[in-house]
């Protein structure tokens, strides 16, 4: 229990000024209702719409009721920050099929530190204000409805590609959370959306990946495909991925609010390693142990090196045949994975090459 003395009105609002100094562009804080998304998610997993993702069903209600996850919370405050580097071409990328496209999330450093460590921060400055008090810190890494507690919060909408939308910013941010035990004033919860009748984003999707407005099938999404998926790559979905080698930005692309997407100012979303105008054939040819001191630190690294060869022989057998193309396949027909031998051979046999 917390001394009944401090002005939590008072309190809410620093919160969000030093969240705003601690690099966080906005600053919600929600109570805990969160069944309705709750009986969303139960509909998803029941359809299946998860693939190999089974930890999004392993810890039942507690990722719907932050205060079974975490005894004693009553509130959530939910940050958000902007990742998208300034220009990052990701047109032209994408328009050019010999280079790779890696998802602007992912250019830069790993966002689950530096976030952590700035909610790390923000916790103790509250702790200064309010003396010791309950909390957790979660980024991306717990059975959390983030988008959710952000809409709750005001931070956006859920929008029919099923990404927080926000009017001012669009949807390249990253969430964080500290789930509390103060009883801070709530902010409104974001009621109306803004999608109207705007389909750009289920009309873009390469591999047809939403069933319907707000309901994603992620064995069919790229990001899925390239970063979560452990075996072979669907033969049927390796064409529309393109020159897509880890994630995919497609339905953000279109998306009229990321008009107002505004460039981030944190030097670790930067990108890295010239990973943003790269060749195909060019990375195919990272040894292991290039891989992983260019990828440290990275989000990369959640691929793994078979898998990020795999996302490229998928890449490599999209682009315009070329010597360096063919050249880069055949330097590893004779690799020690069979994962990545398949995919190569069927790389190949797109070129012509049996």
């Amino acid at each position: 229990m917390h001394d009944s003395s401090p002005d939590y009105s008072d309190i809410a609002q620093r919160i969000k000024t030093w969240g705003r100094e601690l690099g966080f562009q906005q600053v919600g804080i929600s109570g805990l209702d969160l069944e309705r998304h709750g009986e969303h998610l139960q509909r998803w997993l029941a359809a299946g719409y998860q693939g190999e993702m089974d930890y999004m069903g392993a810890h039942g209600s507690k990722r719907w009721r932050p205060d079974e996850l975490v005894p004693g919370t009553l509130r959530v405050i939910s940050l958000r920050m902007d990742y998208l580097p300034g220009d990052t071409r990701m047109a032209q990328v994408l328009g050019a099929p010999s280079k790779a496209y890696v998802s602007r999330y992912a250019l830069g450093r790993d966002y689950h530190k530096l976030i952590r460590k700035r909610l790390q921060q923000l916790a103790e400055r509250i702790q200064q204000a309010v003396g010791p008090f309950g909390y957790r810190a979660f980024v991306d890494s717990a059975p959390v409805l983030e988008k959710a507690i952000g809409e709750q919060a005001g931070l956006g909408w859920i929008g029919k590609n099923t990404l927080l939308l926000n009017r001012k910013a669009g949807s390249y941010f990253f969430l964080g959370e500290l789930y509390t035990d103060l009883p801070l004033p709530l902010d409104e919860a974001h009621g109306s959306e803004h999608c109207g009748r705007c389909s750009a984003c289920l009309d873009i999707c390469p591999t047809a990946a939403f069933v319907a407005p707000y309901v994603l099938d992620a064995r069919r999404c790229i990001s899925y495909l390239t970063i979560e998926l452990k075996g072979p790559i669907p033969e049927a979905l390796r064409a529309p991925i393109g020159n897509r080698v880890f994630g995919c930005d497609d339905c953000q692309m279109v998306c009229p609010w990321n008009r107002f997407a505004r460039p981030t100012e944190q030097g670790d979303f930067q990108p890295r390693h010239g990973l943003d105008n790269a060749e195909l054939a060019e990375l195919f040819l990272w040894s292991e142990e290039e891989f992983l001191s260019r990828t440290e630190g990275s989000p990369l690294r959640r691929a793994g090196y078979e898998r990020w060869l795999r996302n490229l022989a998928v890449g490599l057998g999209n682009a315009p045949s070329s010597i360096p193309v063919i050249e880069a396949l055949k330097a590893r027909r004779g690799c020690a994975s069979e994962l990545v031998r398949e995919h190569v051979e069927w790389a190949l046999r797109r070129h012509g090459i049996d």
